[in-house]
């Protein structure tokens, strides 16, 4: 798996949004942080509770200048028809039917041919600043994900379990 301080893989995927479907890049997230996870599959177990709970968040990541693309290996119609009956979500489901995403960002289940649950916080200028994955049938937090991304964001040194309006410290080379 892609880590910390990596370039992130510039990709180009189709993806539904409100209904329309159109190519996605990582090109376009420059500027701003961009929350990237993968999930196995469609009409699954775990994956709604994930891909609902970021939708549900998906104001408080934007506030934090952060934009969600959620991507699995399903196709941008089966992402259409999932959506709808979730219910409508707040950002777009990408199509990495080929797979060459996932094996970019080297999250592709070398037996299942899905993505693990994997999630990566990339910075505005295209640098992987956090990343993490857990097998399939553990879902991932949503709010610890928003708590990351709010931490980084300080820029400073965050203690474990920070929250927003807690003391940080000032960043030197001690850890």
């Amino acid at each position: 798996m892609l880590t910390i301080a990596d370039p992130a893989p510039e990709f180009a995927l189709p993806g539904v949004f409100q209904d329309h479907v159109r190519t996605y890049t990582l090109k376009e997230a420059r500027g701003k942080w961009l929350v990237l996870f993968f999930y196995p599959a469609d009409f699954t177990f775990v994956c709604p509770t994930e891909v609902v709970g970021f939708s549900a968040q998906a104001v408080a990541f934007r506030a934090e200048g952060a934009e969600i693309y959620g991507v699995s290996v399903d196709s941008a119609e089966s992402h259409r028809a999932w959506a709808k009956e979730l219910g409508g979500l707040a950002y777009p489901l990408l199509s990495d039917a080929d797979k060459s995403v996932s094996r970019a960002y080297h999250v592709l289940h070398p037996k299942e041919g899905v993505a693990l649950r994997a999630t990566f916080l990339i910075d505005p200028e295209g640098t992987i600043q956090y990343s993490v994955a857990c097998n399939m049938n553990v879902g991932r937090s949503v709010e610890e994900t928003l708590r990351v991304l709010q931490a980084l964001r300080t820029n400073r040194m965050c203690p474990a379990d920070w929250k927003p309006g807690e003391p940080t410290f000032d960043l030197v080379n001690r850890y």
